[in-house]
């Protein structure tokens, strides 16, 4: 075991306490998916952190993201970027007014469907996320590094594609 990683952390002390009342339990589950849920609430605090200075958090660094990702001219309409992000389209149009409001992205008319719009991200948007992505990567390499080797975040990728298609 390598010495950074302790013998017994808080998702087994709550393993132990179940085992303990509910001897019949298989915490397995419970001790895998705590640790995932534990993980992603400590990066989602620190990745937020990153994208910070740019005056963003997680949403609305998603919805800039998406649209830098889909490439030039780095436009989608609102009902894509709800399906790519899963969320509701009351909490899209939040963000982006938001972001439209800042400048980092416009809402225009669908010229293909008169009742549809579509959103493209600006310059000063497309500019913002190259950055804040870097700095959100860093973090994440960061955790990495200090945890994992190259074969070790290889091999945990793949188990977790391999759990994501099994229950997604």
């Amino acid at each position: 075991m390598d010495t950074k990683t302790p013998a017994h952390d808080a998702v087994d002390a709550i393993a132990d306490q179940w085992a303990a009342v509910r001897p019949d339990l298989d915490t397995v589950p419970m001790a895998v998916f705590g640790r995932i849920y534990r993980l992603s609430n400590a990066m989602r605090g620190k990745v937020d952190k990153a994208y910070a200075p740019y005056g963003m958090a997680l949403g609305e660094f998603d919805v800039l993201a998406t649209l830098r990702r889909s490439g030039e001219p780095y436009t989608l309409s609102p009902r894509e970027l709800t399906a790519t992000l899963m969320i509701t389209t009351g909490g899209m149009t939040g963000r982006l007014d938001k972001l439209e409001k800042a400048g980092l992205l416009t809402r225009s008319p669908d010229p293909n469907d008169r009742r549809g719009l579509r959103v493209t991200l600006s310059e000063r948007g497309k500019e913002l996320v190259d950055q804040a992505v870097g700095a959100g990567l860093a973090e994440q390499r960061a955790a990495l590094d200090g945890a994992l080797t190259a074969e070790e975040a290889a091999q945990l990728t793949g188990l977790l594609r391999k759990l994501l298609a099994t229950t997604a």
